[in-house]
């Protein structure tokens, strides 16, 4: 199944949205660091659950292609409680920012470590589908717009949206319309799994700077955040934990915590 994977091709337009993404997020970083409004969608704990705990390290392995960690990290996360369509939500939202070769690989994983489980006699839960309807049309722009201002703590301005306007429209009504408008994900596990996969990634810090104030207004504490750069220290490799633990100074910084 992997190597089936390997050989999707994916599409110019998406792969130009994927790539853009990072460029949305340095244009909006000094913005989004000026904003004192920090919105939660939930209430802010002091520690990250089980469940929590193993979304970045998922995310991470993803973004390396690192197969046998990613299906020790899957093994893990549903073992502490994550259902497979929450799990699978995580895989698929990630090709934004990782690509779909990477999201598709890592999707066959899930597919391989669910299988095996069952026949270990484990009966991982289903999980549930989005219930909430996904608007369409100018509805969909509309709502992917507040989405996006909420998360990026400002409207998204800047010279590359002058540049390519299209591009942020893309942002708008695909990924923070269509992709977090689902409902079976919360946003501090989608932010936490953007956490883990650019800290993985080399080369876009300023985008992992971003996600990490993100996270801060969609209710993260910073002390949990710290269990995240702990979670990638621990399990995951050196670079990594340091990518994440000097955006989440600059971020603290930037945001008087």
């Amino acid at each position: 199944m992997i190597t089936d994977a390997h050989k999707t091709t994916p599409l110019p337009a998406l792969m130009a949205l994927c790539l853009s993404l990072g460029a949305m997020f340095n244009v909006t970083t000094q913005t989004a660091e000026a904003s004192s409004a920090m919105t939660s969608t939930q209430a802010t704990a002091e520690t990250l659950s089980s469940k929590q705990q193993a979304i970045p390290l998922i995310a991470a392995f993803m973004a390396t292609s690192d197969m046998p960690n990613l299906n020790t990290a899957l093994n893990q996360g549903l073992d502490a409680g994550l259902t497979v369509n929450e799990t699978r939500e995580v895989l698929v939202q990630l090709y934004a920012y990782v690509g779909f070769p990477r999201s598709l690989n890592a999707l066959n994983e899930l597919m391989t470590v669910v299988q095996a489980r069952k026949q270990r006699g484990i009966e991982d839960v289903p999980g549930r589908e989005p219930g909430r309807v996904i608007p369409t049309g100018d509805e969909l722009l509309t709502t992917g717009t507040a989405n996006q201002t909420k998360i990026s703590g400002a409207p998204v301005k800047g010279p590359v949206f002058e540049f390519a306007p299209v591009i942020n429209r893309f942002l708008q009504t695909h990924l923070f319309g269509d992709i977090f408008e689902r409902d079976n994900l919360d946003w501090q596990s989608r932010e936490l799994a953007t956490v883990g996969a650019l800290a993985a990634t080399p080369g876009v810090e300023s985008q992992l700077r971003s996600h990490m104030l993100a996270s801060l207004r969609v209710g993260l504490s910073a002390t949990q955040l710290r269990q995240v750069t702990e979670q990638l220290k621990k399990h995951g490799d050196a670079q990594t934990a340091e990518r994440a633990n000097t955006a989440l100074a600059q971020a603290l910084a930037a945001s008087g915590k």
